[in-house]
């Protein structure tokens, strides 16, 4: 993960990353604009048409830090987006991976995009931090997010649920 921050750190020109959170984790986004995205597939060899088909999307760069005492439970299923008031349907990474099958993709791009993926569940230990992106529908306006996470070894503890809503996606500067 630690790559991939600085990769996409080194082509951020248009925002600083946002940050939400509690006393328990941070969570901190960074949207990523449509040549951002296109430099980092381009540089990988990506082919042209898949570079245009992520181009297309809302890329969103998501790193969570675990800053408490109990492990934390991410799971993108709790996590719901709405934009202009609805609901913002985010596709599975096997939604991807199907698509990416049926283009005949080789495996090793899409092992590449896999990879800089927010996995769909993780936990986090105490002080643990790891991210990847997320992928909505580009929209206007802002987003907004609804997320909870469980906590606690076996996942027993409180729920944490938060609310933001000052997401949105990036553009490629004028």
């Amino acid at each position: 993960m630690q790559a991939l921050a600085f990769i996409f750190a080194a082509a951020t020109t248009v925002t600083q990353p946002l940050s939400t959170g509690t006393d328990k984790f941070n969570i901190q986004f960074s949207p990523r604009t449509p040549e951002q995205i296109a430099s980092f597939y381009i540089a990988r060899g990506f082919p042209e048409d898949v570079v245009n088909i992520l181009k297309q999307q809302c890329f969103i760069t998501i790193r969570i830090h675990n800053t408490g005492t109990e492990k934390l439970w991410l799971n993108l299923a709790n996590w719901k987006f709405t934009a202009n008031g609805k609901p913002l349907h985010r596709d599975h990474r096997d939604v991807w991976k199907q698509r990416w099958s049926d283009m005949g993709l080789p495996l090793r791009f899409q092992s590449t995009f896999r990879w800089t993926l927010l996995p769909e569940s993780l936990d986090y230990v105490p002080q643990e931090e790891e991210g990847g992106n997320i992928i909505l529908p580009r929209v206007k306006g802002p987003i907004s997010l609804q997320a909870s996470f469980i906590t606690g070894n076996n996942k027993q503890g409180p729920v944490i649920n938060i609310e933001y809503d000052k997401l949105y996606c990036a553009e490629d500067p004028q």
